[in-house]
């Protein structure tokens, strides 16, 4: 079967402009843009969205796979300039934003929850791998504890982000900080500086 050809540069711009208007949108509540709207933010032609994204909730779950896959490139970087600890917790506080993005678009994101679209098991699989890197790290330099994984701690910051209060980013990350510090407590480092 040969392989599909490659995009063209204007059908490559147009793509990534409707993406942008389209975050843009429901990342500020205006959850229930409709696709003409987002046509036009983009500066094209409805028929050119269409082209692109079968349906509106493609769409949505393209711009949610998009915040997934950067937020879940981040922990070599992390990695690469900071101590595997300090990235493990800077990664965690990441997940605490995304979940304000996740929470701009909650309407938006209802509207794929109704269809057969992996999508959100595809992004907790993601982030949950994302984690298993980090703490892996934290294991070997000996600065967090052994025997928590990825999925686990991704459903404790489930239950932190779950709030629905005002201000709930702000309590969300202070939990974290104290989730993170659990973290830390018995690592291997931490063990021994404690024994010296």
């Amino acid at each position: 079967m040969p392989s599909p050809r490659p995009m063209r540069a204007d059908a490559r711009r147009n793509r990534e402009a409707l993406l942008t208007a389209a975050r843009a949108a429901f990342l500020t509540g205006d959850a229930d843009a409709h696709v003409e709207e987002i046509a036009r933010r983009a500066g094209v032609a409805v028929g050119t969205l269409y082209r692109h994204f079968d349906t509106r909730e493609a769409l949505v779950a393209e711009v949610y796979r998009q915040e997934v896959a950067e937020l879940c490139a981040a922990p070599p970087d992390l990695l690469a300039q900071h101590a595997p600890d300090e990235a493990l917790r800077r990664f965690l506080l990441l997940l605490v934003a995304h979940s304000a993005v996740g929470k701009g678009m909650g309407e938006a994101l209802e509207s794929i929850m109704a269809t057969d679209s992996a999508v959100f098991d595809d992004a907790r699989t993601e982030m949950a791998t994302a984690l298993d890197e980090l703490l892996a790290a934290g294991v070997a330099a000996g600065v967090v504890r052994e025997g928590v994984n990825g999925r686990v701690l991704l459903r404790a910051l489930g239950g932190i982000c779950g709030m629905h209060a005002k201000g709930w980013q702000d309590d969300a990350a202070r939990i974290t900080e104290i989730l993170y510090d659990g973290m830390r407590y018995g690592a291997a480092n931490s063990a021994r500086a404690s024994d010296g």
